[in-house]
This record gives C-alpha cells, sequence and structure tokens, in this order.
C-alpha cells in the first residue's frame, strides 16, 4: 500500500469535494472586469465629451459665427446664462437655448446632434 504525502491528500481533497465554496474574491473578479469595460468603454469617452462641450458653450463670445442643433445659422449677437441671441439676418434676432448651440460654422460639430 502506498501512502500519501500530505500535499497528495490535499490535492485529492479538494478534487473530491467539486460543491466546495470558493473564494468570494475569485467570483467577483468577472464583474469587476465587466465595471472596468463599461467604465473605459462608455463613461470615461462620454465625460471628456461632456467637458468639451461645456468649454464650448462657455468660451462663447459675442461676433461668434455658430450654428444651432437646428440648423440655424447665425452671429451671436448677446449671451444669457440659459440663452443667446442669434443674429440670422440684417435687424432679425433670435433667442436660442445656450444648448442648442452645436459648433462654429465651417467647422466639425463640438457636439454630437441629437438623432431621433
Amino acid at each position: 500500500m502506498t501512502s500519501l504525502v500530505p500535499f497528495e491528500a490535499g490535492l485529492l481533497l479538494a478534487m473530491a469535494t467539486p460543491n466546495q465554496a470558493s473564494n468570494p474574491l475569485v467570483q467577483l473578479i468577472p464583474f469587476a472586469l465587466v465595471l472596468a469595460i463599461f467604465y473605459f468603454v462608455i463613461l470615461l469617452p462620454m465625460r471628456r465629451r461632456q467637458k468639451k462641450v461645456q468649454e464650448f458653450l462657455s468660451a462663447l463670445k459675442v461676433g461668434d459665427k455658430v450654428i444651432t442643433s437646428g440648423g440655424l445659422y447665425g452671429s451671436v449677437a448677446k449671451l444669457g446664462d440659459q440663452s443667446v441671441q442669434l443674429q440670422v439676418a440684417q435687424n432679425v434676432r433670435v433667442e436660442v437655448s445656450r444648448a442648442a448651440i452645436v459648433g462654429y460654422q465651417g467647422q466639425e460639430p463640438v457636439v454630437d446632434a441629437p438623432h431621433g
């Protein structure tokens, strides 16, 4: 009869009881991995885009030629906290929400236009 070394006995015991609870930290690894992927693929780029849009909207000044999300071209005539007055033609001014301005005329839009 062969005698088992303590290591082999432990190995046989571990293989004999597969229903034994494993380390809870090992079970959390896939969950943490999914959260990390979600953060780096979705949340981080979204935060960067939001910051870029916020910087664009706060840097607006009178005289800037802009375009709105509705496709209206105009020149900034007056700035308010929540709205911007655009001059779209001579003696024609329209007040729009500051959030409706998506970019400068002739450049790529800073704000993604809503898809609907």
